[in-house]
Order: structure tokens, then sequence, then C-alpha cells
């Protein structure tokens, strides 16, 4: 480990984890990513991202200061139980999308396995070529400022949040309820008016809404290839409306509406038309990953 610039692992960088993780290598940070049974894939994204390959877990673990778990919601509790077990005495940043409750619970199993935690949030589209993205941050106030520090230089703009553990995962919880609901509820009504030959007038009326995701038709082949990734979320969304004592049955409809796009799995090259026909095709039930 480094005492003047902290080394950072990155766990594990898919499209969103090699962004960031990208950001902090601007900053001259050595960014470590674990190679051993990662995809061709991953390892294409990791090279092109300017990482540095860490033969395997423990290895990764021993060499960084910070590590970041930026993985699908449904591995965040197996990702953080194998840092545990390994021991990892340094900064675990938890940015996964998911609720309230797990984020605290993963937060507890990490210090009690003697690391400091950070509950984080990713807000935004993967940064770089132009784009940006905002990283909501809450936990102790020198944390905060040691991962402020890896992102000053880039695309990745921290935001400390007042609240303890679990005010980050609330933040993300909240917006993404919203704008990912949104969006579902748009591919709905887009395939209902195809089938009525409205379509026109739907967007119409859509162009009279300021800000209507019904005014972008052509966003929908992508949120369809991303439904694996944000069903998982809709129900960690429930999961924290719950918790609150707030309705639930949007966000479980919405999962359930993704779930229908689970056979388009990160396809880019999908039709608008097939976009919304694949609305029409049952989709299996649900698997739910238990956490310890």
């Amino acid at each position: 480990m480094s005492n003047s610039i902290p080394t950072v692992g990155v766990l594990h960088p898919g499209q969103m984890g090699a962004a960031i993780a990208a950001a902090a290598a601007v900053g001259g940070h050595e960014v470590l990513w674990c190679a051993a049974g990662r995809s061709p894939a991953t390892a294409d994204r990791a090279a092109a991202a300017g990482l540095t390959p860490a033969p395997d877990l423990a290895g990764l673990l021993a060499a960084s200061d910070v590590v970041l778990s930026i993985c699908p919601p449904a591995s965040a509790g197996d990702v953080a139980g194998e840092v545990a077990a390994a021991g990892f005495d340094g900064l675990y940043v938890e940015a996964n999308a998911i609720s309230v409750e797990r984020a605290e619970g993963i937060c507890r199993l990490l210090e009690r396995a003697g690391a400091r935690t950070i509950d984080a949030a990713i807000i935004g589209p993967p940064p770089g070529d132009g784009r940006s993205a905002r990283l909501y941050l809450a936990g102790e106030p020198a944390d905060l400022g040691l991962v402020a520090g890896i992102f000053a230089t880039g695309p990745v703009e921290t935001v400390p949040l007042s609240g303890g553990i679990g005010a980050a995962s609330a933040l993300k919880m909240a917006f993404a309820g919203y704008q990912k609901a949104a969006r579902t509820l748009a591919g709905v009504a887009h395939a209902l008016a195809g089938r009525h030959g409205v379509t026109a007038e739907l967007l119409a009326e859509s162009h009279r809404m300021p800000g209507s995701p019904l005014a972008d038709p052509d966003y929908l082949p992508g949120v369809a290839a991303r439904a694996w990734r944000w069903a998982p979320e809709m129900h960690e969304v429930a999961d924290t409306l719950a918790a609150a004592g707030l309705p639930t049955e949007l966000a479980r409809a919405a999962a359930d509406v993704l779930g229908r796009w689970e056979p388009d799995r990160d396809n880019w090259t999908l039709t608008l038309d097939d976009t919304l026909s694949h609305l029409a095709v049952p989709a299996p039930p649900p698997t739910r990953v238990a956490e310890p």
C-alpha cells in the first residue's frame, strides 16, 4: 500500500465500474482489478481503462488502500463477504445500487472484519468522453475526503452527504425508483400505442410534456439491454420503500415488466420495434438472491 498516493482496487469492472476506475486513474492513482475468473470482455474493459491486473483477490486487497465495489446488485453481498473473509483493513466503498438495509448490513460486516466503510451512490452515465457522473458519499468525514481526493481530477464529481451510512443508498433508491420506473412505463405506453396505431398522437402529446421520457422512444432499446440489471435494482427500491412504510407495488411491477426484457441482456443492436414487441412475451419468475 502507498503512504502518499492511495492505491485503488475495483470489484469488478463492468461498464460503470471500468469507467469509474478509469476516472480514478486520471488522478495518477494505480487502480487494480482482479483478473482471476473474469471474462475476456471484462479484461478488455480493464485494459482500455488503464487498470493493473492483480493475480487474485488476496493480492488486490493486500495492495489496495481503497476498494470500490461496483457490481450487479445481486452480487454485492457475496463480494463484500469475500472481502471481509480476507480480512481487508482499508477503506471499502460500497457503491452498488442496493437497498438501505443491505448497504447498512454490508458496511457492518466489513467493519466487524476490520475495514472502514463508505456508503456510496453513483448517479449519471458511465463517465468519460464528455460525460460526467456524481458519486455521493456517506461516512466519516476523513474517509470522504480521501475518496474525494482520488476523484479530484476527472469526470467524477464527489458529493458528501451529511447523513450516516445508508444516506447515499437512500438517495440512489429514491432517484432510481422514479427514473427507472418512468422509463419502464414509457415502454409499456409505446407498446400499447403501437398496437392501436396511435404512436404519432402519443408522441405529439409527449412533446407537450417537458422532459418526458415519452418524447424519446429511441432510448428504449437501451433500457431493454440494461433491464437485467435494472430489475434487481427495482426490487431494492421496493425493499427500501417497504422499510419506510410506503407503497411498493409500482417498483415491484416495474421489476416484473423489466423481466420481460431479460433475453435482451446487453443486446445493443435491438430495434425499437423488437424492443416493444418483447414486452408481449411473459418473463420467467424472477430469482432473488438471499443475503446472509
